[in-house]
């Protein structure tokens, strides 16, 4: 059950995401991403997310599950 983001969880995500206006768009997680610090393995994760728009931080996080 390996994948490529598994050192990553959600929480750890959503810690680069603070101060996300919902809903967002997936430019707007990863502005938001880029401004709060988070090293490029997040940004990666982010731009692979499925879907374009986002309506809360439990979206982003179904979003990262999908990709497990």
């Amino acid at each position: 059950m390996a994948s490529q983001h598994k050192s990553k969880s959600p929480i750890a995500l959503q810690k680069h995401l603070k101060g996300v206006d919902y809903p967002a768009s997936k430019e707007d997680l990863i502005a938001a991403a880029q401004e709060n610090g988070a090293p490029r393995e997040v940004l990666d994760v982010l731009q692979q997310l499925p879907g374009d728009r986002f309506e809360s931080p439990i979206g982003v996080e179904k979003a990262f599950g999908a990709l497990a």
